[in-house]
């Protein structure tokens, strides 16, 4: 199973969260680690997430980049995990 780490930057509005949270999930890929901070400008969120999936990360990428409010998403790293059975 492949890890990604995706940051996001958008616009704070109180249901964003939800809304990548919900792409997410609809897309296949797992959440391992989440962290949210408001950006210098308060309007602003930083969205860290690390996620598993077999499935590419340009599916979740693209998708997440046509979330109203989201202003840029990037693919930080991705590394292989093996989870043993």
């Amino acid at each position: 199973m492949m890890q990604h780490q995706v940051s996001i930057q958008a616009r704070f509005r109180p249901e964003m969260l939800e809304r990548v949270l919900r792409v997410v999930r609809h897309r296949g890929f797992q959440v391992c680690a989440m962290n949210m901070a408001m950006g210098i400008n308060t309007d602003d969120i930083n969205i860290e997430l690390t996620v598993a999936s077999q499935r590419p990360v340009d599916l979740l990428s693209s998708q997440l980049s046509k979330l109203m409010d989201v202003s840029s998403v990037e693919i930080q790293q991705q590394t292989s995990q093996q989870i043993s059975a």
